[in-house]
């Protein structure tokens, strides 16, 4: 057959990887197929961020391995989590027929190509949406006690400027009408280049032929500038979309998570974002009960919420990972005030999206559409990330999907919009 079943779990740098491996594979003639059953080798790039994407990636290899071991078929686990736990993955599931870390994308070429049957004629696409995620950078500098991204995938590591913007002109060129610029950290992009950072490479692929917009994730507070920020502002193909995950807003935890920073401090932040970016979207992500967080912290942090009024927030309850510097704190908070707290932050941030929303009746964006089915098609304008934010419903099946439309928003929900294109 010359078939692989590829499954790629956690964040969108996982994606990536798994598409530079298909490309790999492919280059050796092998194809990809969305059905394990008809595939020669199945592939899990797992994630080991946090607890339940552990638990995720765990279930799924079990779900997959049933498909295994039929007429010599291979169950190959790669990724995060197999980068912290091969070991205990072998010795757990001896279905498991090959296992990588990460950053070994060769080795795993070479083993699928000994294994397969034959090769293959056309395969299908692996992902066929009108947005494509560009990794610019490997790893990360950063050191918050709560992640182990660093031991897991290194330090930071940028990638050539000529390799990303080769890259991005391929993506264009195959059709994809937003580019999603990705890393760890993408503020830390350049640091290990001379003479060349974030803004000069927003610029030089924002110069590229084509209709195309950019948007960028994620941006460590600290290192947000005002050369970014004018970039942002500028660049009429970059999306006034902000995320910068701050995690929290008490100075004592900010300092416990490794992070630095204040509530003052992030709302002056805020603030200069939105008075360098004219109608700019903010997306921040928070953590609720980190150790030795006190009911007066969480409070701090409400407040902070309802001042800010971000247009976009996601939570995560505090996920005790060994390897950490938190591992070891004293004061870990108990779950049922973990889920309690995460429960307040989110039904806060509904109202705040929801009145948000409404303000956004009457006016008009330029939208991609992203789906199309027999009676609504859904689309996303500049303020929503693909996965992680809201849509636009439009109830017209005759638009067409990884297009650019003018939509006018005629009703609001807490995290969607409904819309109709203007013609």
């Amino acid at each position: 057959m010359g078939k692989v079943h590829l499954l790629s779990l956690g964040c969108p740098k996982n994606l990536v990887d798994s598409g530079h491996l298909l490309e790999k594979l492919r280059c050796r003639g092998l194809c990809y197929s969305s059905d394990p059953d008809e595939a020669d080798i199945i592939m899990v790039n797992t994630c080991g961020f946090i607890e339940d994407a552990k638990r995720e990636s765990i279930e799924e290899i079990l779900r997959l391995a049933k498909f295994s071991g039929k007429e010599g078929r291979k169950l190959v686990v790669f990724g995060c989590l197999a980068k912290r736990y091969g070991e205990e993955l072998a010795r757990e599931i001896p279905e498991i027929d090959a296992l990588w870390g990460v950053d070994e994308a060769d080795e795993i070429v070479e083993y699928c190509s000994r294994n397969v049957r034959g090769r293959a004629g056309r395969g299908e696409s692996f992902t066929d949406s009108a947005y494509a995620y560009l990794k610019i950078a490997e790893g990360c500098d950063r050191r918050c006690s709560y992640c182990v991204i660093p031991k897991i995938r290194g330090a930071c590591r940028s990638r050539k400027p000529q390799d990303v913007i080769r890259e991005a002109k391929a993506l264009i060129g195959a059709g994809r009408k937003e580019l999603i610029m990705i890393a760890q950290d993408v503020t830390s992009y350049g640091k290990d280049l001379k003479g060349y950072d974030l803004s000069r490479l927003i610029k030089e692929v924002s110069s590229i032929d084509g209709d195309f917009r950019i948007r960028l994730l994620y941006l460590y507070p600290s290192a947000v500038d005002e050369r970014l920020l004018e970039t942002i502002a500028s660049e009429e193909k970059v999306c006034k979309y902000v995320d910068v995950p701050l995690q929290h807003s008490e100075r004592k935890i900010l300092k416990l998570m490794g992070r630095g920073g204040s509530r003052s401090y992030y709302e002056k932040l805020i603030s200069r974002i939105r008075e360098v970016i004219p109608d700019v979207s903010i997306r921040t992500s928070l953590i609720v009960g980190f150790p030795q967080e006190t009911e007066e912290d969480f409070e701090g942090l409400l407040k902070f919420i309802g001042k800010m009024k971000f247009d976009r927030l996601g939570a995560f309850k505090y996920s005790r990972e060994e390897g950490t510097a938190a591992y070891a704190l004293k004061g870990q908070v108990p779950l049922r005030v973990k889920e309690e707290r995460y429960r307040r932050v989110m039904e806060l941030q509904s109202e705040i999206s929801a009145d948000l929303n409404e303000k956004l009746v009457g006016r008009t964006f330029r939208a991609i559409i992203d789906e199309v089915d027999e009676n609504v098609a859904v689309a996303r304008t500049c303020s929503q990330a693909p996965e992680i934010d809201g849509v636009v419903f439009i109830e017209d099946p005759k638009l067409e999907k990884g297009t650019f439309v003018n939509v006018e928003i005629t009703g609001a929900y807490d995290y969607d919009l409904k819309g109709a294109v203007i013609r």
